[in-house]
């Protein structure tokens, strides 16, 4: 199998695994979520190589490798997964995301509706009438945001991380918590949730459905972050859309890897 191999463009952290032959499959490019890297695609990338695809994962401005450069915002998000896809020189893309990448990902689609050729949502939101989780509420709300970033040790982290999932080991952990380890890093975090307005969703919604591209949603159903009434929204709104629930948390990618990887190679497989 391809391994994931971690490279840089334009200042950009990635991961890339590629195919051992030449292929006309579409790239993959994954964009990851809060609080964790392109690491969590380490799996899914080498199953989407072994399959034919080249697939790239960037890290988000001030997560893993991708080194902070304020403002971290969602808009300035958005403009970094074009810039990473523009670096790359890539065209048509199959699109996967989770949880904040999401919100990033496919908002970057919906700007983009030419570059992408299938979706994989996993465990995010892209609703006008969202709601913030209680952990959100406390990032976006100022003193009590600050008080938990400037404060959170790496062993703090690792223990909430393996109380929302027993797959979390140090090697992931320590990926995760790059994203925390210096002052910009833990204020991008803040600037990231403070800047996410769900209002600005609205004229998105008939872009989504607009898009027409086939989409997999693939969902840890145990999950009290994205609950899976989003799963089955999404079912319902997107056309050519299907779901799998999988009996996992919010990090399905890290309980299921094995799993999620059939399920997006299939996908891709069926729809491209």
């Amino acid at each position: 199998m391809p391994a994931a191999e971690l490279k840089r463009v334009h200042g950009i952290a990635y991961r890339e695994a590629v195919p051992a032959a030449s292929s006309e499959l579409p790239t993959v490019l994954c964009v990851h979520g809060f609080p964790q890297s392109s690491y969590m695609w380490r799996h899914l990338l080498e199953a989407l190589a072994d399959a034919g695809h080249r697939a790239v994962a960037p890290d988000l401005i001030g997560f893993g490798d991708t080194p902070a450069d304020p403002p971290g915002t969602w808009v300035r998000q958005v403009e970094h997964v074009e810039r990473f896809r523009s670096a790359l020189g890539l065209e048509r893309i199959a699109l996967v995301v989770h949880d904040w990448g999401g919100l990033i990902g496919l908002r970057w689609a919906c700007d983009h509706p030419d570059s992408v050729t299938s979706l994989v949502l996993s465990n995010t939101g892209f609703f006008p009438d969202g709601k913030w989780n209680a952990m959100a509420v406390t990032l976006r709300t100022e003193g009590q945001g600050e008080m938990l970033v400037d404060n959170l040790s790496r062993d703090a982290f690792g223990a909430m991380l393996r109380d929302l999932s027993r797959s979390f080991d140090d090697e992931a952990i320590g990926e995760y918590f790059k994203a925390f380890e210096s002052e910009e890093g833990r204020h991008g975090v803040l600037e990231l949730y403070r800047s996410g307005d769900f209002d600005e969703l609205q004229p998105y919604q008939e872009r989504l459905e607009q898009l027409g591209a086939p989409a997999l949603i693939l969902w840890g159903s145990n999950d009290a972050f994205a609950p899976v009434a989003g799963a089955h929204r999404f079912n319902r709104e997107i056309p050519h859309s299907e779901l799998v629930a999988l009996d996992a948390g919010h990090f399905v990618y890290e309980d299921e890897p094995e799993r999620c990887a059939r399920e997006v190679v299939a996908f891709l497989g069926r729809n491209g």
